[in-house]
């Protein structure tokens, strides 16, 4: 068994813990970062090749370690990420990106900040005293290990480390409904002047007939197809399964297995019935399903929905966003893309709703942030993630320096600090900074 003592340890490599471990460790701290999987990325590992979507409200770049890792894939030679418009109504403009060399950069960077990654490693049971998680265990292929660390960041998607610390947390919306999880993959080969000649930016018409002959699933009944970052590449976005538990193994295998089946019926109906698909073949199917939503921690601040539609500024607001209202399937075959601000507007989302009320030295960040589910649905993009991980792995160097608790942070010096690395409209400034 290994022991070791750390000042920072981030549970979960997704977006967010990606984001807390690299600002941890650039502020000097000690940093371990254990992922359940054998890849960081979170749904970028889950749902290969992802869409960044969120990343600019108001169409300028939320700024910060989202923009520091899309301007080196752009830079790359040939570029590895660019810019798009969404097809889909209310989305602002996403990043594209080449999979592999995404994942690739964002393990580099991690390494040139002197992050401890371990992978494969999944975390047990925190030890707690005087509200204060004092240790964490976990276990990989070689046995049981104990860290102790002096700050904790649960990144974990699901946030069963807060929960077994004793969080507060409720499951899904106000009725327990959570929103459907998804199986990706892409389409190959396919000639995009043909396939996205279509008006109709869901393919109802097509999708209608295969339902109607059952060779598609009822589910379906919009086609959530885009174009990949590669010429004749497609990305299909579009198999949801309802109903499922994201934290119960159990219904996670079998909603991985029902997806492989209907995305392998999806892809065929696409070579059979949509122009333009005629020659091309499904590719990277994900290893298992992405899972949208579960826990939601109860936070300093619960954020609601109907502040968020008012553009509110948070003083202590660590990112923008005015992405919509996107709710998929969460107690119906309905999914919503409504506008939450209106036209050129944004609202920041608050430290405090990534901040527990009584456990002193832990923070979270990612979708399991403290929100309503209309204001979850619409934060839970992952350049926000990204950046609720960047604020938080900050937070832990001003508590460290400062020897308070995470709920006795000087917000205003943890905004300052974020404004410093390049965070745009934070602090009362404007967001202004140039298109990227």
């Amino acid at each position: 068994m290994e022991n070791t003592s750390v000042d920072v340890l981030v549970v979960g490599g997704g977006t967010a813990g990606f984001g807390a471990a690299l600002a941890a460790a650039r502020k000097g701290l000690s940093v371990t970062l254990l992922e359940a999987n054998s890849k960081i990325g979170g749904v970028m590992a889950f749902c290969p090749g992802m869409p960044w979507g969120g990343g600019y409200p108001c169409d300028h770049s939320i700024g910060g370690i989202f923009e520091e890792l899309t301007n080196r894939l752009t830079a790359m030679s040939p570029p590895a990420a660019e810019k798009r418009a969404s097809t889909l109504a209310n989305f602002g403009p996403e990043v594209i990106y080449d999979h592999d060399i995404a994942t690739l950069t964002m393990f580099e960077m991690l390494e040139e900040a002197g992050v401890d990654l371990r992978l494969n490693a999944t975390h047990d049971q925190p030890t707690l005293h005087n509200n204060s998680i004092t240790s964490v265990t976990y276990f990989d292929r070689n046995g049981r290990h104990t860290v102790t660390p002096k700050i904790v960041i649960d990144c974990s998607g699901d946030g069963d480390l807060s929960a077994k610390a004793g969080v507060p947390h409720t499951l899904g919306d106000t009725n327990g409904n959570m929103m459907g999880v998804t199986l990706s993959f892409f389409m190959e080969g396919a000639d995009w002047d043909r396939v996205f000649a279509q008006q109709d930016p869901y393919f109802q018409d097509y999708a209608a007939v295969g339902i109607r002959e059952e060779r598609l699933h009822p589910d379906l009944a919009k086609l959530y197809l885009m174009k990949g970052f590669h010429p004749g590449s497609v990305f299909c976005n579009t198999v949801v399964i309802r109903g499922v538990d994201g934290t119960n193994a159990q219904s996670i295998s079998r909603a991985t297995q029902e997806g492989r089946r209907r995305c392998l019926q999806l892809s065929q109906f696409l070579r059979s019935d949509v122009p333009g698909f005629e020659n091309a073949h499904m590719k990277m199917l994900g290893p298992t399903v992405g899972v949208r939503e579960t826990r939601k921690l109860e936070g300093m601040v619960r954020v609601c929905g109907a502040d968020l539609a008012q553009a509110r500024k948070y003083e202590d607001g660590i990112v923008c966003c005015d992405n919509p209202i996107d709710d998929v399937m969460r107690d119906s075959d309905s999914m919503t893309h409504e506008a939450i601000v209106q036209p050129g507007q944004y609202y920041t989302l608050p430290f405090r709703a990534l901040v527990p009320k009584t456990i002193r030295n832990l923070m979270f960040a990612g979708r399991i942030v403290s929100a309503d589910d209309v204001a979850f649905a619409s934060v839970r993009g992952m350049p926000q993630c990204m950046t609720m991980g960047q604020a938080t792995g900050t937070a832990a160097a001003l508590a460290l320096k400062a020897s308070v608790s995470v709920q006795k942070i000087a917000t205003e010096d943890l905004v300052a600090d974020l404004v410093r690395q390049g965070l745009h409209g934070l602090g009362g400034e404007p967001l202004i900074a140039p298109n990227t």
